[in-house]
């Protein structure tokens, strides 16, 4: 089977693989779609934290199920959506149903090899059969329960105020299912194009370009009191760390980002404002159910969303172009 690595920062090599066999608790899946995350895009320019050489990318992923364990609810043809973090049911966190956060967690692409491959097995309480949603929107469904996590996390309320710094796949996440709780949303990012799909596509209320006067701008658009719920997901420390400044007093600043550094805030400010600061890591299955509810109800533009199509075998040529702003990538599909 054909199998695309990342030996090294910058590097992709394809290599032909053995078909793997499953253990008696795995399903052999079919990989058909799988989602270029902002987490691949790390790992190839080596920016990724939890990382080590060489990896197969990919945590995004649907396929069809070729072999599942007996008595399992799986069938071979089954339609499938693959939940990437492997929790081990036991920790202080998996106790708490925080399974988003296990103390040993596996990721697929980031701990342990992932999906850009063929075949894949996957432990079985981890695979999920993809009713009611086709194999592009499955494969689309873990990005978005990011945002769903965090939202849930930052416990939106219908009227808020709500701040989204960073308008990459994941922030537009957080923006969709702000709104789908009634809250009214402005975006923050330096690219234009990115500001303008989440005008045309995504229903924001404001859209605001990284600037001299961005501060002023928002000041503006919310009478001075700045924003109920600020959600960070830029990667990047400098703009997690001037986010607090946007905080309402009595608001809640959200960190969806995760980035190698220290962040730092200035004490007087946090406490003046007595802001509730929040990691938001991951989702669980709770939030999965929320994304599918939501695309079986037609609420998500996922085709909008999908900017971007690549085979498998030109991954290893190809890839790298996803990272040039020029071509407006907001999510590719790899389709195996």
């Amino acid at each position: 089977m054909l199998t695309v690595i990342c030996q090294t920062p910058g590097t992709l090599r394809a290599e032909e693989r053995s078909r793997p066999v499953p253990a008696a608790d795995e399903v052999l899946l079919r990989v058909k779609r799988v989602g270029v995350c902002g987490t691949d895009l790390h790992i190839f320019t080596g920016n990724q934290p939890y990382l080590d050489y060489p990896r197969v990318m990919g945590h995004e992923l649907s396929g069809v199920v070729e072999e599942a364990p007996a008595g399992s609810a799986l069938r071979g043809g089954d339609s499938v959506f693959v939940m990437p973090y492997l929790s081990c049911g036991k920790c202080i966190a998996c106790r708490k149903g925080k399974t988003n956060c296990c103390v040993h967690i596996q990721v697929l692409g980031v701990h342990r090899d992932g999906a850009f491959t063929e075949y894949l097995c996957v432990p079985q309480q981890f695979v999920h059969k993809a009713e009611g949603v086709s194999l592009d929107q499955a494969a689309m469904v873990e990005f978005l329960s990011i945002g769903a996590h965090a939202v849930r996390r930052g416990e939106v309320q219908a009227g808020q105020r709500v701040l989204v710094v960073g308008a990459g796949p994941i922030g537009m996440a957080a923006l969709i299912f702000s709104r789908l709780r009634g809250a009214v949303v402005t975006v923050l990012d330096t690219r234009r194009d990115r500001l303008d799909f989440c005008e045309r596509h995504l229903g924001v209320a404001a859209a605001v370009q990284i600037g001299p006067d961005d501060e002023v701008q928002l000041s503006q658009l919310t009478d001075g009191d700045f924003f109920d719920v600020v959600f960070d997901a830029t990667g990047n420390p400098q703009a997690m760390e001037r986010g607090f400044k946007f905080v309402a007093h009595g608001g809640k600043y959200v960190m969806v980002s995760v980035v190698r550094d220290t962040i730092r805030f200035s004490d007087p400010e946090f406490h003046k404002r007595e802001t509730t600061l929040l990691g938001s890591r991951n989702a669980t299955l709770e939030d999965f159910e929320t994304v599918l509810v939501a695309m079986r109800a037609g609420q998500i533009p996922d085709a909008a969303l999908n900017t971007h199509r690549m085979p498998l075998a030109r991954v290893p040529a190809d890839f790298a172009t996803l990272l040039d702003p020029a071509r407006g990538v907001v999510k590719a599909l790899i389709e195996c």
